[in-house]
């Protein structure tokens, strides 16, 4: 009888939650993002067209920000597409904060990726660690489209600073307002 009344004490404190242990504490909620859902068509997003030197003919090249903090509100990506015209380049730069990864749907391009050289074509991915020195240019007689994206915000202010919208007023870029773009946001062009 002792053996059948201790084991419904025991039943009664497990059912009860009075065994002495603490209660397991409740699963909390994931913290609220500001982040905007977006759904954008292949043209839809911010438009930029990238301002040049004094002198130089004015680019084909045109991007869209799809995703950053400013357009979606994201705290921890940016992403955009980028249109560049036979024989444009983009520049020797590295992004010291981000690491980019380049999806190219279109063309062919010659890639310089730290001590790497190789020409790639529509379908290519490219891996830029921060840090690391990129340059690439459409040696294609086609538009190279290509889709970029940075592991965290930061570079999307430098592309909006070098840049205006289509329709607004376009003004050349002098050396020393590059220089002191560059400066100000932390960028690294080789020139």
């Amino acid at each position: 009888m002792k053996t059948i009344s201790f084991s419904i004490a025991v039943s009664v404190l497990l059912v009860c939650g009075c065994s002495g242990a603490p209660p397991a504490p409740a699963p909390q909620p994931p913290p609220e993002s500001k982040a905007i859902p977006l759904i954008l068509e292949k043209n839809e997003g911010e438009q930029r067209i990238w301002r040049v030197f004094p002198g130089e003919p004015k680019p084909y090249s045109t991007f869209i920000l799809k995703v950053d903090p400013q357009d979606g509100a994201s705290e921890h990506l940016v992403f955009g597409t980028e249109t560049l015209g036979p024989g444009e380049p983009i520049e020797t730069h590295k992004h010291l904060n981000a690491d980019e990864i380049l999806f190219l749907e279109t063309g062919t391009t010659r890639v310089h990726l730290g001590n790497q050289v190789r020409v790639v074509h529509g379908g290519a991915t490219v891996f830029i660690p921060a840090g690391t020195w990129v340059s690439l240019s459409n040696i294609g007689h086609e538009p190279l489209k290509l889709a970029f994206v940075f592991s965290s915000p930061g570079f999307e202010k430098f592309m909006r600073a070098e840049s205006v919208r289509p329709g607004e007023k376009y003004t050349p870029i002098s050396k020393t307002e590059d220089d002191q773009i560059q400066k100000q946001l932390n960028v690294v062009i080789y020139k």
